[in-house]
């Protein structure tokens, strides 16, 4: 029983403040928000857009948005309770320490690592070709061909350096890349509007095409199990759509880890997490919607790695690009910024818990951020964005992500039943059919994803597991607190 033993969420709050763990508490609402779309917007907006509508969805590639979107509402609403009930860092990971146990704990928290860390060295890796191409600096250095991604690895070091430097600094920072890209947007938007032609939004919802069986690991788990062949276009092809879109949205979820750092944490990390989310679907819908009707999905260069920009050159307007791959860097920096800001708070929570080494929880005399972990966790994104190809990888963040809304969700149910009487600044509305809702589709979206990449989440499982086994449940310090009263 002890692998299901949790941590009561008074004594969670309490530890926040012991000298040698505590973090500043110096963020408002508007940090979060900022943190937010600084996340959420990035490598999704400049280049699904385009992809999605000419693989699967067409001009209906706004309500894959909407889709996907609303997906991550449901979640959303569950990590508000969470955040403003159990204002401490970590994330998914605490949450699920408070109500499914340890075990369930570690195994999220390990799940996180996976996303975060993947997540921020595909970005990079990303961020590096766009410069490349902005700036045509050597292919030596940036870019696909690249044998060592030295651009890569130089903007994770710089943005480590930021982490360290502490949360107020790394949003001010943010703010000024955040405006940069939503300004951006908003020019894709409203300049982009004077050359929509209607014609290209006919059919709306291109007619359902049956695609060929995708064959061995490459196909998807529902084809691999339930045998429902892949298809483009028509209802499914919207749904296709939203599973590989919901890569877009990912990280709003980044913001409940900075809680322990919010001043006002009840009320400002369910606005910051909310607020970030409603902000970038409705950008997301408005540039996908602008874009198909630039070009017509059905045209090859929609199908590119910038899309954006082929839709404003297809029109004449060449010296868009440069403007539109300035936005790309720019979202793409703020991405980086923020998945290594959760990674560290997430890896934090777990060597205070001792799950991890514990000296690597201690915080910076001066910043009050945890430096060593930053150091540690930055030097391995930055290898891996350096040396290691991880475009096939990339589905791995989407998985890990969609296992974390799963287990939040399954949270809020559970502490609504085993501490009814917790204060719960915010609380998810109609509980049961919103958390069983984010349940349920985010398990469908998993299903969309290939049997390569359950194998390889598996395979991480299993090491997660052989080292909570090895060193996480003996030096647990729930569990080490137990023994001492046992004696």
């Amino acid at each position: 029983m002890s692998l299901f033993r949790t941590k009561s969420v008074e004594q969670s709050i309490a530890e926040t403040d012991e000298p040698e763990h505590q973090l500043k508490r110096d963020l408002s609402a508007k940090d979060l928000m900022v943190f937010g779309v600084g996340v959420i917007i990035g490598t999704g907006i400049f280049v699904l857009t385009g992809q999605e509508a000419h693989k699967h969805a067409g001009p209906a590639i706004v309500i894959s948005f909407l889709i996907a979107g609303a997906t991550c509402a449901l979640a959303a609403l569950c990590y508000a309770e969470f955040a403003s009930t159990v204002p401490v860092a970590g994330s998914a990971y605490t949450f699920s320490y408070a109500t499914l146990g340890e075990f369930i704990a570690w195994i999220i928290g390990w799940d996180l690592l996976l996303e975060l860390a993947l997540g921020a060295a595909v970005v990079a890796r990303g961020w590096s070709g766009y410069l490349q191409e902005l700036l045509e600096l050597p292919t030596q250095v940036a870019g696909d061909e690249a044998v060592v991604d030295v651009a890569a690895m130089a903007i994770v070091a710089i943005l480590a350096f930021l982490v360290i430097a502490g949360t107020k600094l790394s949003s001010s920072v943010t703010s000024v890349f955040v405006l940069i890209k939503v300004g951006v947007v908003i020019f894709v938007i409203v300049a982009g509007l004077f050359f929509v032609k209607a014609a290209n939004y006919t059919p709306f919802v291109p007619p359902a095409e049956d695609l060929d069986l995708v064959k061995g690991s490459d196909q998807p788990l529902i084809q691999a199990v339930f045998g429902m062949a892949p298809t483009a276009f028509g209802v499914m092809g919207i749904i296709a759509a939203a599973s590989v879109v919901f890569f877009s949205y990912i990280g709003f979820d980044v913001v409940a880890t900075t809680a322990e750092e919010t001043r006002n944490p009840q009320r400002d990390v369910p606005r910051g997490i909310l607020g970030s989310l409603l902000i970038c679907t409705v950008l997301y819908m408005a540039v996908s919607f602008v874009v198909t009707g630039m070009l017509n999905y059905s045209d090859d260069r929609m199908n590119t790695g910038a899309p954006l920009a082929e839709a404003f050159s297809a029109n004449g307007i060449d010296w868009a690009a440069n403007l539109i791959s300035l936005g790309a860097v720019a979202g793409m920096t703020t991405t980086i910024l923020v998945l290594l800001l959760g990674q560290s708070r997430v890896l934090f929570a777990m060597c205070r818990d001792g799950l991890l080494p514990q000296p690597l929880a201690k915080v910076h005399p001066t910043y009050r951020t945890p430096y060593r972990i930053t150091i540690i966790t930055s030097t391995f994104v930055a290898l891996l964005a350096g040396f290691v190809p991880l475009a096939e990888l990339s589905h791995l963040v989407s998985i890990g992500t969609l296992f974390a809304f799963v287990l939040v969700s399954a949270g809020v149910l559970v502490l609504r039943r085993t501490r009814p009487d917790l204060e719960r600044p915010f609380r998810v509305p109609f509980a049961p059919l919103v958390a069983g809702g984010s349940i349920l589709t985010c398990l469908w979206l998993m299903l969309n994803l290939s049997l390569l990449t359950w194998e390889r989440f598996a395979i991480w499982m299993v090491l997660g597991i052989a080292i909570y086994a090895l060193y996480g449940r003996r030096h647990a310090r729930l569990g080490l607190q137990a023994d001492r009263v046992a004696e």
